[in-house]
C-alpha cells in the first residue's frame, strides 16, 4: 500500500506526485523522490522496479521478506534491511523495513508487524532543508536513526523486567517461577540481539574503509548510528550475562531448598527409626524378657522411647535440620 510519494529538490519539497510520474522527476537535476510503502504487494514492487530501475535481486529479497539485517551494494544503489522492535503487552514484536537508496530516490517498505511509521521522520527531514539537501543518503540516515532510537525503550523494558526478577531471586518458593521468567527474558534478549548485531556490522561499513559513493558525505551521521548500536549491543551483553548468573543462582537456591527438605525428612526418619527399633525389640514374643513380668514395663518402654525421641529432636533442632 502506498503511503506517500514526494519529490524534493535542493532540500525543499516540490510536490506529492503520482507513481507514474516518478521517472520524470528522477531525471531532473538536484531532485530525488522519496516513496513510502506498507505491506508492499508484488505488483507494487514491480512498478517501483520499473520506475527506479531497482536491481532484481534486491526486489526479490524485499518480496520474500524475513531477511537478516544487512546493507548490500548493487552498482550505485544500496539495499538496506533493518528490523523494527516494539513492545506490545510485555512482548517483543519484530518487524522489517526494506530501504532502496539511489542517487535520486529513496524507497522504504515496512511490513505489518512494524508498529512504527515514518511520518515523523519525513516531517523532521522537511524541517531541516539544509540536511535534506544532502539527498537520499540523509534520508537513509534519518530512517535508520529512527529505527535504532526505538531500540532504547525496548532495552529499558528488558532491564526493568530483569530488575523485577532479581528482587524475587531469594524469595522462598519463587525460584522455579523465576527460572521460567528468566528463560523468557533470555529469549527476548536474543530476538533483540539478532536485530542489532548484524545491523551494527553492516552500518560500520558506511563510515569506515571503502564507503559506498552515496554515503561518502554523510559518514559522520552513520557513525552516530553505529555508536548507538554499539551501546545497545554492550547493554544486551550485560543483560545476557546477568541472566546467566541469575539462572545459576536460582538453580542453586532450588538445590538448597531441596537439601533443606531432605534434611528434615532424614531427621524425622531417624526419630521414627528409634521408636521402631525399641518397639520392634520389646514387641517380640519371647517367653523370657527383662520387663515381661514387670508391672511398670510398658510405661517405662514408652518413657524411654519418648525421651530418646525428644533428645534427637533437640539435637536436630540445634543442628538446623528441623
Amino acid at each position: 500500500m502506498l503511503i506517500n510519494c514526494v519529490a524534493y529538490q535542493d532540500g525543499q519539497k516540490l510536490a506529492d506526485i503520482p507513481v507514474e510520474d516518478i521517472s520524470e522527476y528522477v531525471r531532473q537535476p538536484e531532485t530525488f523522490v522519496w516513496v513510502a510503502l506498507r505491506d508492499a504487494q508484488p505488483e507494487e514492487l514491480q512498478v517501483m522496479q520499473e520506475e527506479f530501475g531497482l536491481h532484481e535481486l534486491a526486489v526479490e529479497d524485499a518480496r520474500r521478506g524475513h531477511q537478516r539485517p544487512k546493507i548490500e551494494e548493487y552498482g550505485d544503489s544500496l539495499f538496506v534491511v533493518v528490523k523494527t522492535i516494539d513492545c506490545r503487552d510485555g512482548e517483543v514484536v519484530v518487524g522489517e523495513v526494506d530501504i532502496f537508496v539511489g542517487d535520486n530516490y529513496v524507497l522504504s517498505s515496512r511490513d505489518s508487524h512494524s508498529l512504527q511509521n515514518f511520518l515523523g521522520v519525513r516531517a523532521r527531514a522537511e524541517r531541516e532543508p539544509h540536511m535534506l539537501r544532502q539527498g537520499p543518503a540523509f534520508v537513509l540516515y534519518a530512517l535508520m536513526d529512527a529505527v535504532v532510537d526505538r531500540y532504547f525503550p525496548v532495552l529499558d523494558m528488558l532491564e526493568s523486567e530483569l530488575e523485577q526478577i532479581e528482587e524475587l531471586i531469594f524469595s522462598k518458593g519463587k525460584q522455579r517461577d523465576n527460572i521460567q521468567h528468566l528463560y523468557a527474558l533470555k529469549r527476548k534478549v536474543t530476538e533483540v540481539r539478532h536485530a542489532v548485531a548484524p545491523l551494527m556490522e553492516a552500518v560500520g561499513r558506511l563510515h569506515g574503509g571503502r564507503v559506498p559513493s552515496i554515503c561518502r558525505d554523510t559518514g559522520e551521521y552513520f557513525r552516530d548510528v553505529h555508536d548507538h548500536l554499539h551501546r545497545i549491543s554492550a547493554a544486551l551483553d550485560n543483560i545476557r550475562d546477568t541472566i546467566a548468573t541469575a539462572i545459576q543462582v536460582n538453580l542453586s537456591m532450588v538445590a538448597i531448598e531441596e537439601n533443606e527438605v531432605n534434611k528434615r525428612l532424614a531427621a524425622w526418619a531417624a526419630i521414627f527409626a528409634i521408636c521402631t527399633a525399641f518397639a520392634g525389640v520389646w514387641g517380640m514374643n519371647f517367653k523370657v524378657m527383662p520387663e515381661l513380668e514387670w508391672q511398670y514395663g510398658y510405661p517405662m518402654a514408652l518413657t524411654v522411647m519418648v525421651g530418646v525421641c525428644l533428645y534427637l529432636y533437640r539435637r536436630f533442632r540445634r543442628a538446623g535440620w528441623l
